[in-house]
């Protein structure tokens, strides 16, 4: 459903990427709602702040990490790939489709190469996010 606006999570490490520049490169993406949210560093996620993004209403949540190798707190970005395979791993439990969580790593200067996977991400959610029918179910079960 081409019309349809889709509102995507982006949490992000402050320490890579600079606030201002990446709100406004996020501005960009269209009509799609997209908040980002400052982390400290992308370890310091947790598995409740993600599922709560999924609770409000998200379509999906991205978390935009520093490359391993690059982390300042050494494994800020190895805990935010284990946490959101867990929110995956809970994602599938509950029948919903794990394509709807992202971690997305970032190198110093790779701000607007991130903003283009991020819109690949919205793209996806898009054609996998399944649209509502306009048939009643409790109609027909009155009926």
């Amino acid at each position: 459903m081409k019309d349809r606006v889709f509102k995507t999570y982006v949490f992000y490490c402050s320490n890579h990427l600079d606030g201002g520049q990446f709100d406004e490169l996020c501005r960009g993406l269209g009509g799609d709602t997209v908040k980002t949210i400052s982390l400290p560093c992308s370890g310091k996620i947790d598995i409740p702040y993600l599922i709560k993004a999924f609770e409000t209403g998200a379509a999906g949540v991205a978390i935009v990490t520093c490359r391993q190798h690059e982390c300042r707190h050494f494994e800020g970005s190895a805990r935010a790939h284990k946490r959101a395979l867990a929110v995956e791993s809970l994602l599938e439990e509950i029948g919903l489709p794990t394509d709807r969580m992202a971690v997305l790593e970032c190198g110093e200067s790779d701000a607007g190469k991130v903003v283009g996977e991020l819109k690949q991400f919205i793209a996806r959610l898009r054609n996998s996010v399944p649209t509502p029918t306009n048939a009643n179910p409790v109609s027909s079960v009155v009926a």
